[in-house]
């Protein structure tokens, strides 16, 4: 599980990168708007994930702005991480 956690951290970071070097240095045709419009989608996604972890674990475990920063950036993998990470307790 660490390894799959790991490799999707990767990946997100990856996705993010590209998203955000296309604001800067946008792609030449349809594939920098799509990455805009990605980049909205994905900000919202995570936005939404992090709503959903804040009112289902808050109350029962202790957080951390770490952890919600995590969650937003990471999305499902930061999740899966925090999980791991209560698990082990």
């Amino acid at each position: 599980m660490k390894l799959i956690i790991k490799l999707g951290y990767g990946a997100t970071a990856f996705t993010w990168l590209v998203m955000f070097y296309n604001l800067f240095m946008p792609f030449e045709g349809n594939i920098g708007l799509l990455l805009n419009i990605l980049l909205g989608l994905t900000i919202i996604m995570h936005g939404l994930q992090l709503l959903i972890f804040n009112t289902m674990f808050a109350a029962a475990l202790p957080l951390k702005a770490k952890d919600y920063l995590m969650v937003y950036i990471f999305g499902v993998f930061g999740l899966l991480a925090y999980r791991q990470k209560v698990l082990q307790k």
